[in-house]
């Protein structure tokens, strides 16, 4: 059974930092692009960070360029990300997400999901 279990939320003050991490099971996935997406209270789901297969191209929403990283161990099946400077407005369920082909920007909703760890961000 595929899972990706994700973990490292929690609450943080504004301006402090969270590393979040989001492992496989189930299979391999180091031939797929992953990806990070967030859903806030009452708002849709949207995409906050990409990587491809190789780890060598990643993509990010605007309103997490320059503040978030996103990174990859193909031998641990596990993928980060890192969250600096955050913000009230990044309060969310975080949700990684696997897709079926390696490359980016991804043409295609991903394959699996994660069940999501909530980051709350407090002022």
């Amino acid at each position: 059974q595929v899972q990706l279990a994700e973990s490292g939320g929690g609450l943080v003050q504004a301006g402090g930092s969270l590393r979040l991490s989001c492992a496989a099971s189930g299979r391999t996935f180091s031939t797929s692009a992953m990806g990070w997406f967030r859903q806030a209270p009452g708002k849709e789901r949207e995409f906050v960070a990409g990587i491809n297969w190789t780890g060598g191209s990643t993509n990010y929403a605007d309103s997490v360029k320059g503040r978030f990283t996103i990174s990859r161990d193909s031998t641990k099946n596990t993928v980060y990300l890192q969250m600096n400077s955050l913000k009230p407005k990044d309060t969310a369920v975080y949700y990684c997400a696997a897709y079926k082909f390696g490359f980016l920007p991804a043409t295609e909703e991903p394959e699996y999901w994660g069940q999501g760890t909530q980051v709350t961000v407090s002022s």
